[in-house]
């Protein structure tokens, strides 16, 4: 069973001082966000990318498209624009039935709020699983990709936050590179509700 460990919230409360983080009416994200995410939500991505699935996933999809070419990549990420406003998805339907999405979907749940989306790339940028459906398919051309996989082995980026409208919270995307023996091999990102981390430090601190 993949569960938040104890040992994971009480590192994300102690490395969190939000006294009023929680209201989705602040005007900024909850403070010392950065030290929390740093401290606490790096390991969990660590562990969660860590099963085997995810590193069988990601491999066996940079084989099937070694070859693609950028304009083949282009007509992909179009395919895939199109098939979001279609009832016939088959390229949609691919990804977000193999193993990886069925994982990072059941993770996604099990994080009960920490995690808004989580999404699986190969060496293209390529979307190779992801726990809902995101807007293109290919994001190689933005930062997530760019300032993960592009940089080598053990990089992480960490986008700036931002205030999501349309479910009341603060979020901010954390991007890694996912490797094998040292050597990069995609990339993942990770939507992480920065709201949610501070609620559980106020719970948190209230128990103790």
């Amino acid at each position: 069973m993949l569960k938040l460990k104890t040992f994971w919230l009480m590192a994300a409360g102690a490395a969190l001082c939000l006294p009023n983080a929680s209201s989705a009416a602040d005007a900024s994200p909850p403070s010392d966000w950065r030290q929390a995410v740093e401290t606490a939500v790096l390991a969990d991505i660590a562990r969660i990318l860590g099963e085997p699935i995810v590193e069988y996933t990601v491999l066996a999809r940079n084989q099937q498209y070694a070859d693609l070419t950028q304009s083949r990549i282009d007509d992909l990420d179009d395919q895939w624009r199109k098939e979001r406003e279609s009832d016939k998805q088959p390229l949609i339907s691919a990804v977000l039935s193999n193993p990886t999405s069925t994982y990072l979907t059941r993770v996604q749940a099990q994080s009960i709020g920490l995690y808004s989306e989580i999404f699986v790339m190969d060496d293209d940028g390529l979307n190779v699983g992801q726990s809902n459906i995101s807007s293109d398919f290919w994001q190689g051309d933005e930062a997530k990709f760019q300032e993960t996989y592009d940089r080598g082995a053990g990089s992480v980026f960490i986008d700036e936050p931002e205030f999501r409208d349309d479910i009341g919270v603060w979020v901010v995307q954390v991007n890694t590179t996912i490797d094998r023996d040292g050597n990069p091999i995609g990339a993942a990102t990770f939507e992480v509700n920065l709201t949610e981390l501070a609620r559980r430090h106020a719970a948190t601190g209230l128990e103790g």
